[in-house]
């Protein structure tokens, strides 16, 4: 199932830097059916955030601009040192593309914006005034509909037919050969194919692990997304998106605008529930978003 989180009234962040920047109410550009009308509270304009270097298409980053508010273009050596923490902390290798500083109309910062490489794909992320991360921006490409896809497009698994999805025994002999030499009480669950071609294959073994894979089926990296803390300590089971909290719902949608599902998982031990485990794709990178029994935000696991 896919969660489409449109909104409609965006401005849209540059990371050019030949670009001058102005007020976010000024249509700096082309604008797209799906952000052209404007409000007492938003205005849109729309800016190219990068090219992808293989379809040569532009991509866009989309962030509600209030009326009056403007922004900044601010170097890497300007960023609030927490931000830069965060960062690091999360994205580990990322590369600095372009920040900005949001301001309103007295000059009184209200937030920042960061946009970024990690593991080849653009990252952009909304941070408050004070530094600390709001939210991760919704992109798109040339030629998206209403709903931020097309059909053969980078974010083209919004669609809700789960086109990425690898069925196990369809995955290349040498990942079922590595597992089997590494982690043979690994219990695989459930494969996917990134816009790389690159494979994530989702496995148990008292707690749950992400491990990526090259297109060709050579190990790169594994990431822990439980630990044995108590509250992710137990019996891990599947569950449908629906069965999710509703403040847990809530939190994705407002956090990973027009993010994907890809799938959940509860924890429960000694027949007591003790949180979720929600993996998602927002713009291309895998999430795995941790929740404790009540659907309250525990965590973030960046995966690719």
């Amino acid at each position: 199932m896919n969660t489409l989180f449109f909104k409609r009234n965006f401005y849209y962040v540059a990371v050019f830097a030949a670009l001058i920047l102005s007020a976010c109410n000024k249509d700096l550009s082309r604008s797209t059916s799906s952000s052209t009308t404007s409000t007492t509270s938003a205005t849109s304009a729309t800016i190219a955030v990068a090219v992808d270097s293989v379809s040569g298409d532009s991509i866009y980053v989309k962030q509600e601009c209030p009326r009056g508010f403007f922004r900044d273009s601010i170097s890497a050596s300007s960023v609030p040192s927490n931000i830069s923490t965060y960062l690091n902390s999360n994205y580990a290798g990322f590369s600095f593309t372009k920040a900005f500083v949001i301001k309103d109309s007295t000059g009184t910062i209200a937030g920042y914006v960061l946009i970024v490489q990690y593991n080849g794909k653009p990252v952009a992320l909304f941070f408050s005034a004070g530094g600390s991360f709001v939210q991760v921006l919704e992109q798109t490409e040339s030629g998206d509909n209403e709903h931020g896809w097309h059909t053969g497009g980078r974010y083209g698994n919004r669609n809700g037919l789960q086109g990425d999805t690898v069925a196990l025994s369809a995955l290349p002999s040498t990942i079922g050969s590595y597992f089997s030499s590494n982690y043979p009480n690994d219990t695989l669950l459930r494969a996917y194919k990134n816009i790389d071609s690159s494979y994530l294959v989702i496995s148990t073994d008292s707690i749950v692990y992400a491990s990526v894979f090259t297109s060709t089926g050579v190990f790169v990296k594994r990431v822990a997304l439980t630990n044995n803390s108590s509250m992710f300590n137990g019996d891990i089971k599947s569950v449908a998106q629906d069965s999710l909290p509703a403040i847990a719902v809530a939190y994705l949608n407002t956090t990973y605008p027009n993010y994907v599902f890809d799938k959940a998982f509860s924890v429960t031990r000694n027949g007591t529930l003790q949180g979720y485990v929600v993996v998602i794709d927002a713009n291309s990178t895998k999430y795995a978003v941790l929740f404790d029994a009540s659907g309250n935000y525990v965590a973030v696991r960046i995966i690719w």
